[in-house]
């Protein structure tokens, strides 16, 4: 199995801070964090606080008193990426000053209305793009939002816990928002960037970003930037089987009892239960476990 070196490994956990971590969010922190220690690498904290509408405040301070409690210490210092909108801004306008960005100035309703009239769904049911801003807004009508151009041909990746995968981005997906019409930097642009400038070689995250890997590569190959290698772990979900998340009013972890937390997310990575008394002990039996399976 393909994996970075022990001696370069940088991982990271990249939460949202609009709510506290939960269950789901735990096994996606516990997954990144226990295989940047089964590498003796550096695990990296970064709050992804660029959706700012999202954000809640205080969420940020609070999910590192939660990681703090569960032993799962960061190193180095924690990146706010609303602290690096001049680094954003420096990339986007290299990108448009090579005429890979243009103006977009559909609306969510043409964009609708364009897929209706069959366009072919892409990965996941995703309605491609048409490219209808491409090569000019017609009318005079103001731009609402910017998008990179995707190059042509298949993007191919081997995801340590999905396997093989590949994704034709430009037919399948379109050209990608980089800005959007509020005027904040798009998610797929910034992570690039950060991952980039944080020296990640090994990303650890949820299942539901798979689908947005390919797009990501083909940014970080435009830029100039080495590929991480990608591990997207199973998501858990709520009774009514959707994705437990923030937005669908998960509950926080449970502090008082860290070990039974720890315990559910472990689990949830398809491992059986660990004797552990103390969080300590916990982590001591995990770390060689993980190493065992993917550390190799």
């Amino acid at each position: 199995m393909e994996t970075s070196s022990c001696i370069n490994y940088t991982g990271r956990f990249a939460p949202s801070p609009s709510g506290p971590l939960h269950d789901g969010s735990l096994v996606a922190a516990m997954a990144s964090f226990l295989d940047a220690r089964a590498h003796q690498g550096k695990w990296l904290l970064r709050m992804e606080d660029i959706d700012t509408p999202r954000t809640v405040a205080g969420a940020d301070r609070f999910i590192m008193q939660q990681l703090l409690a569960l032993q799962m210490q960061w190193d180095g210092n924690v990146i706010w990426q609303s602290s690096r909108l001049q680094r954003y801004n420096s990339v986007f306008q290299a990108l448009q000053e090579q005429g890979l960005i243009y103006g977009c100035a559909c609306t969510r309703k043409e964009i609708a209305e364009n897929a209706k009239a069959g366009k072919r769904l892409g990965l996941h049911g995703e309605r491609p793009y048409a490219g209808t801003c491409r090569h000019g807004i017609s009318g005079n009508r103001p731009a609402r939002a910017w998008r990179l151009l995707m190059p042509e041909g298949i993007v191919r990746f081997t995801d340590r816990w999905q396997g093989e995968q590949s994704q034709d981005v430009a037919n399948e997906v379109g050209d990608i928002i980089v800005k959007r019409a509020d005027g904040l930097f798009a998610y797929q642009l910034v992570v690039v960037i950060d991952d980039h400038d944080q020296g990640v070689t090994d990303i650890v995250r949820g299942n539901d970003l798979l689908s947005s890997t390919a797009r990501q590569h083909c940014i970080a190959r435009m830029l100039g930037y080495a590929v991480p290698l990608m591990m997207h772990v199973p998501l858990v979900m709520d009774e009514t089987g959707r994705k437990l998340s923030k937005q669908n009013h998960a509950t926080a972890i449970d502090l008082q009892n860290p070990l039974l937390s720890l315990g559910k997310a472990w689990q949830a990575l398809g491992f059986s239960p660990l004797q552990a008394a103390s969080v300590e002990q916990f982590w001591q039996a995990a770390i060689p476990r993980w190493h065992a399976r993917f550390g190799q």
